[in-house]
């Protein structure tokens, strides 16, 4: 037997709705991998029909492949093939769970639910060329699952499903604080904490037409008044991004009462010796309290120069990992002009 989680109201509204093709525009957490979870297993036992997960990478189908195999691996009259990612259901029924990376892959048989989870996320004509035409046949539907990723496809498609006129289309928008498993002081907790550019498109679900901009508000924290010496009783720090050749070393001082930037220096395609003079220079000009240095590579060995000089200077390991939340706090520093 097979258990299912019970829905929360938003996603008995899309799984209840009648329509062919229905456009879900969801922030994150709000349950729309559960939904499209329980729309493949319904598909599947209830109907004996033929569905298919897709999602936009590798890693992201096997989340859900695990999820899949843990609800039916009891079941006897379920074949389950690790090979293919694929179990069929005696009677008919088969659930396939397949990755969008490489579309012409996905190219083959007829469908009657395709699944498109982070739709946004794949390329259109996963959707346009691979994936509508395997549902003319059966005449079979589509449930797409996405947070917005500015106004592209995804986008197109939602705004057919809020035409009254295209009945085959339906579109649905929930944020993260519709599900009600969600407390309304963990949500207050994230808006805090988050840029007004996150929080609306993440947690808001809202399409946003500066989806590939980082950082926002920048004009507004320049200050037209510059800083040419220290000023007495402010503290000062200095960051250095270390480069070589083609890439630049960049070297940033701080004042860190007053939270702006300076002083920068940058440059390429000089010696590691002229590179710590520069940044001893500048280091020493302004009074640096602490200097701030990526250690990876080629950083470690100038960091243990620096420091046999006495320079105050602190490594720092940067991996895609910690970039992250770096670039993060960046960003909600300069939209809240606290930079």
């Amino acid at each position: 037997m097979v258990r299912s989680r019970m829905l929360h109201p938003g996603q008995a509204q899309v799984m209840d709705n009648p329509a062919r093709f229905k456009v879900v525009a969801c922030g994150r957490r709000w349950g729309k991998t559960e939904l499209g979870k329980t729309a493949l297993l319904r598909m599947a036992l209830q109907h004996q029909r033929r569905a298919w997960w897709l999602a936009p990478t590798i890693l992201m189908a096997s989340q859900v492949w695990r999820d899949l195999k843990n609800s039916l691996h009891s079941l006897t009259y379920a074949r389950i093939s690790e090979t293919e990612k694929r179990i069929d259901i005696a009677g008919g029924g088969m659930i396939a769970v397949r990755s969008a990376h490489h579309p012409d892959s996905l190219r083959g048989e007829g469908l009657d639910l395709a699944v498109l989870d982070e739709a946004a996320y794949m390329q259109p004509r996963v959707w346009q060329e691979i994936v509508r035409p395997m549902l003319t046949t059966t005449r079979g539907g589509a449930l797409f699952l996405s947070t917005p990723l500015g106004k592209n496809w995804f986008y197109d498609l939602f705004r057919i499903g809020m035409d009254n006129a295209e009945d085959e289309y339906a579109a649905f928008h929930f944020s993260t604080a519709s599900n009600p498993l969600i407390a309304a002081e963990e949500m207050e907790s994230v808006r805090r904490r988050s840029t007004e550019h996150i929080w609306n498109v993440e947690y808001l679900a809202h399409f946003s037409d500066e989806s590939g901009a980082v950082f926002r508000g920048i004009r507004q924290a320049v200050q037209p008044r510059r800083q040419s010496a220290p000023i007495a009783g402010h503290s000062y720090i200095a960051g250095v991004d270390w480069g070589r050749s083609h890439d630049f070393t960049v070297i940033a001082i701080i004042d860190a009462t007053e939270r702006r930037l300076v002083a920068l220096d940058r440059f390429n395609e000089i010696g590691w010796a002229l590179q710590r003079g520069r940044l001893r220079a500048l280091a020493q000009r302004w009074g640096a309290q602490v200097i701030w240095a990526e250690s990876n590579s080629i950083g470690a060995p100038n960091i243990e120069a620096l420091q046999a000089e006495g320079l105050p200077v602190r490594g720092f390991a940067t991996t895609a990992k910690s970039k992250s939340p770096l670039i993060e706090a960046l960003a909600l520093a300069l939209e809240r002009r606290q930079l």
